[in-house]
């Protein structure tokens, strides 16, 4: 049975991108000060440069990405970069510092936005992709509850629009977990905006058993050795925990190096130098600490090409 599973997961990873998302909204105002919301203008457009020099734009989107990812390493690890303002949310973007969900949300924005819309490129068509990829139904609201503070529901919400899909529960020795999602809820004060508008504690409490009601799938560790294979550049990886209160605990990108698949991270580790990094194999990594339960992968889809491709075909 297990064989007959792997073909079909094997069959199915041949379309990675198969799966045309939705058409993407306009992007949100701008209701905080661009050098608040932007980080590291420098260095965001030296990467332009250096993509339309290299033709980035016609890899495909997983290859796409990791040369994103690379060119990311070494970038500081650095916490809460996206706790900016007491009040109002905003999409936000820091090329100094990431931590491991922005490494991964960076990464994926910029390789998108090469082929979402033509150039130039500015800031604010990173800060689109980056809505599109963080907020629910890819639209923040300047409210700090349409932006998911949960993979799981990241995942969930992207695989509806078309963004993605988890292919978790396909992949062979997967199984189901469950948790009581209640971190954010619990520690409230050490979330800038929850700690400002205590109001917002009982609705996050709501998306938080929302979350926990989620279908979530996971590979245990005890697997993941075997079923690298499946795995490919690009995809989303969310290292699972033990905790009851909580699926995940980091998150990276996958590369593909040979015949291993290997963890690219921002990792807080001192002993790794607190930064974004390409580490060991996937498996290597998930069985190298006891906290680690295992893995989940989701797979990014290209994005519904702006309308501005066919204005910018008119004006050549």
């Amino acid at each position: 049975m297990i064989h007959k599973i792997a073909a079909v997961f094997l069959s199915l990873s041949a379309c990675t991108t198969a799966v045309v998302a939705q058409k993407v909204g306009s992007p949100c105002p701008l209701r905080l000060p661009l050098d608040t919301v932007f980080k590291g203008e420098a260095k965001f457009h030296a990467m332009v440069a250096k993509a339309e020099r290299e033709n980035w734009r016609n890899l495909p989107l997983p290859q796409r990405t990791m040369r994103v990812a690379r060119e990311l390493v070494g970038v500081p690890y650095v916490n809460y970069t996206l706790e900016i303002d007491d009040r109002i949310e905003s999409p936000s973007v820091n090329f100094a510092g990431m931590d491991c969900w922005t490494y991964y949300e960076n990464s994926l924005a910029f390789a998108r936005m090469l082929r979402y819309k033509p150039g130039p490129y500015k800031p604010q068509d990173m800060l689109h992709m980056i809505e599109v990829e963080r907020y629910r139904n890819g639209t923040c609201t300047g409210g700090y509850l349409s932006r998911m503070h949960h993979l799981e529901e990241v995942f969930h919400d992207n695989q509806r629009r078309g963004l993605a899909e988890n292919i978790t529960r396909r992949i062979p020795g997967a199984v189901k977990i469950e948790r009581e999602i209640r971190e954010m809820t619990v520690q409230w004060k050490a979330y800038r905006y929850l700690k400002n508008n205590p109001s917002l504690v009982s609705p996050m409490g709501k998306i938080e058993a929302q979350v926990s009601r989620l279908p979530v799938h996971h590979v245990p560790k005890q697997n993941v050795r075997g079923i690298e294979k499946y795995l490919q550049d690009g995809d989303i990886c969310a290292i699972t925990t033990h905790s009851t209160f909580g699926y995940t605990s980091h998150v990276g990108l996958i590369l593909r190096v040979k015949d291993r698949a290997y963890f690219c991270h921002a990792t807080s580790d001192r002993d790794k130098g607190r930064m974004t990094i390409i580490d060991r194999p996937i498996a290597d990594y998930v069985n190298g600490t006891a906290k680690h339960a295992g893995i989940i992968i989701c797979r990014p889809n290209e994005l519904v090409p702006s309308p501005l491709w066919k204005q910018n075909m008119a004006k050549q």
